[in-house]
């Protein structure tokens, strides 16, 4: 038995494009009830709105296969402080994952300040949450991403607006998003699969593939994205498999790829 944690942007698509074969190989996983789920750092859509996005690219999945880094974070934080309160820096796929369990939005001394991507923050909610950092509140990060790609060029991400907290108040943020073994483990865990039966599929060394290297994930690096074979070499970590995208990985049979690997090395 095996199952997939798979990333999304630069592994199923670009931006609004489609990345050719991810449609089909995701099929062939439903076809044969292989376990999966699309693993995502951003915190800005809900996972009925990816739900939605994937539909219209022509790939048909429900609520279940999706586990973003706002639905970690929300989770983590209900458990360490049941019915607790949050000042979000964020958009509604953060705020929903929050209230789905049991916390409240508030602008008064919260427990967590919480920040996720967002396009629609002001200097104003920068300079109230350090105030309330520097008065007790938790730092939060949904990750800590420090840009984010789009059809236009590069946005900054989470994580240039946490640093910015961070340096202002001298405190660093808590990060539960990807590589953090907190999300990476509680979506294996939602496939109630052991960690050696675990594909984590990625494009990025950064995150998904050392992530995926520190719980003994089986790591497949797609070059369809961030990560290029001549960054390779900067990494003292490397993939278990290495393909030019998802179309090329047998989803039936991944373990071949690592055979064929290792009968390279041989040679």
């Amino acid at each position: 038995m095996h199952g997939y944690l798979i990333d999304m942007d630069g592994v199923i698509y670009r931006g609004s494009e489609l990345i050719h074969g991810a449609d089909a190989f995701i099929h062939s996983l439903l076809q044969n009830n292989i376990p999966f789920l699309f693993l995502t750092n951003n915190s800005q859509r809900s996972r009925r709105d990816i739900v939605m996005k994937l539909r219209f690219m022509g790939i048909n999945i429900s609520e279940d296969h999706v586990f973003t880094c706002a639905m970690a974070t929300a989770r983590f934080l209900a458990n360490q402080k049941p019915q607790g309160t949050a000042y979000v820096i964020g958009d509604s796929g953060l705020t929903t994952a929050l209230h789905r369990n049991g916390f409240s939005i508030v602008d008064k001394n919260p427990d967590y300040v919480v920040v996720g991507e967002t396009r629609t923050f002001s200097f104003e909610m920068l300079e109230a949450a350090t105030n309330m950092i520097l008065q007790g509140s938790r730092l939060i990060a949904t990750n800590l991403d420090p840009n984010c790609p789009t059809s236009s060029g590069t946005r900054p991400g989470c994580g240039a607006i946490v640093a910015l907290l961070e340096k202002a108040t001298g405190t660093q943020a808590f990060s539960l998003g990807k590589p953090s073994p907190i999300m990476m483990r509680a979506a294996r865990k939602e496939l109630n699969l052991s960690a050696d039966q675990t594909f984590m599929i990625g494009d990025t060394m950064s995150t998904d593939i050392i992530g995926g290297v520190q719980l003994g994930y089986q790591t497949v690096l797609v070059l369809s994205g961030g990560t290029q074979q001549t960054d390779l070499p900067n990494y003292a970590y490397q993939p278990d498999i290495i393909l030019n995208s998802i179309a090329d990985l047998d989803p039936l049979n991944p373990h071949q790829h690592i055979q064929d690997k290792e009968l390279l090395t041989t040679f």
